[in-house]
């Protein structure tokens, strides 16, 4: 059986299940996953992770008693002189915990026998798996996902050192591999795009019923969300005399903001934050929607979305869909053939979106077939873990 190790900053966690798909999916096609987390999770709202595969994940140290095993194992000549000399010139400049954290993990791996390392974000994963490199000589590749490319952090190990020395580049997009080919050209033959993906099997078509219209949204309480502008095209849409109900998933920083805004319009009645769900929650939650609407927009200092996956999982369960035409979400949305896409930041779009669809119920599922096919054809998990298995193991 192939085996491979990953890294993550934090795994499991709640706002990348996609992360954790993969990894079961990669295992459920006969590849051992070797899963290291540089902090464990705290504070997670509940999940029905698999208990086995969580089990077993590898959680780094703390930062003192990291220190302090590295610096034990760089005394008793446990690591190459390059190695050390490395670190001591380092010293404790910003982002030095990425040089103790990769001798850690690295030592791991060698022990192990791991011969390659996959990163998901090109943040403090990859930059880790980029000194394993370095210092043990064991390849790595990662996958990029959204900020970390559209407003990465400047760090000395650079977005572009990283696809420079990276086995392979991975991202969710054309959209995005696009751009990075074009800013890293020298590159290209390393960016490559795979799909997040889903399970169509695991999400029930959503019934339409002859209820009032349901309107779903999913994500964290951030700005990027759009979830204020979905929250004022409903306050649009109530005085038009078609009733709805709203209900908003997640949480996150917003949620008093939101609470707040949601009050001041008077939305109480049919606008709910329900805070955040498990996933076999989400799955019901989506087969008794009628709409799914996430109106993500351009925050200050460029982050954006790229592909999310919470549009998938809504295609998966047959429902129509409205965003906007930022990043890799043209990819997913055909305009007017399995949801709509709306200018960016324009309540007033995602209002008469929203209204046209509760009005014709039969537009409505005409596009959420064809979301669910797309889902199967474009999205499947099993196809685009397939995919990646051939990147990660030449």
């Amino acid at each position: 059986m192939p085996e491979i190790a990953y890294l993550f900053e934090r795994f499991p966690s709640f706002g990348q299940t996609f992360c954790y798909r993969e990894v079961a999916e990669l295992e459920r096609q006969g590849t051992k996953v070797h899963v290291h987390s540089i902090r464990r999770p705290v504070d997670e709202p509940k999940q029905d992770w698999d208990r086995e595969l969580v089990g077993r994940v590898h959680y780094l140290p703390e930062e003192s008693a990291l220190v302090r095993e590295v610096d034990r194992a760089l005394r008793d000549g446990k690591v190459s002189p390059a190695a050390r000399e490395a670190i001591e010139k380092w010293g404790r400049q910003t982002d030095f915990l990425r040089l103790y954290q990769a001798v850690y993990v690295g030592m791991r791996l060698r022990r192990d026998g791991l011969t390659r390392l996959h990163a998901h974000f090109a943040g403090m994963a990859a930059r880790t798996a980029y000194w394993i490199d370095r210092f043990f000589g064991i390849p790595y590749s990662f996958t990029a996902h959204a900020n970390d490319i559209f407003a990465p952090w400047d760090f000395a190990i650079s977005l572009a050192k990283l696809i420079q020395n990276a086995a392979a580049a991975v991202t969710v997009s054309d959209y995005s591999a696009g751009l990075l080919k074009e800013r890293f050209p020298e590159s290209a033959g390393k960016i490559h795009r795979v799909y997040n993906g889903v399970d169509p099997a695991q999400f029930h078509p959503a019934d339409f019923g002859s209820g009032v219209p349901a309107i779903v949204s999913i994500g964290r309480l951030i700005e990027k969300k759009g979830f204020a502008d979905l929250i004022e095209a409903c306050r649009l849409l109530k005085p038009r005399g078609r009733p709805f109900a709203c209900e908003i998933i997640g949480e996150g920083p917003l949620e008093g903001a939101l609470r707040a805004q949601i009050a001041a319009a008077g939305l109480e009645s049919c606008v709910k934050l329900a805070g955040p769900l498990t996933q076999s929650e989400i799955v019901s939650r989506l087969a008794f929607a009628t709409i799914f609407a996430l109106p993500c927009m351009r925050e200050p200092g460029g982050g954006m979305d790229n592909l999310p996956t919470v549009i998938m999982e809504a295609m998966a369960a047959g429902l129509p869909v409205i965003s906007t035409g930022l990043g890799g979400i043209p990819e997913m949305i055909e305009h007017e053939k399995n949801g709509e896409l709306v200018p960016e930041h324009d309540p007033a779009a995602i209002c008469a979106a929203l209204e046209r669809l509760i009005a014709d119920p039969a537009r409505a599922r005409k596009f959420g077939d064809r979301g669910r096919e797309m889902a199967r054809e474009k999205f499947s998990i099993e196809a685009n873990v397939k995919k990646l298995r051939t990147l990660l193991l030449p």
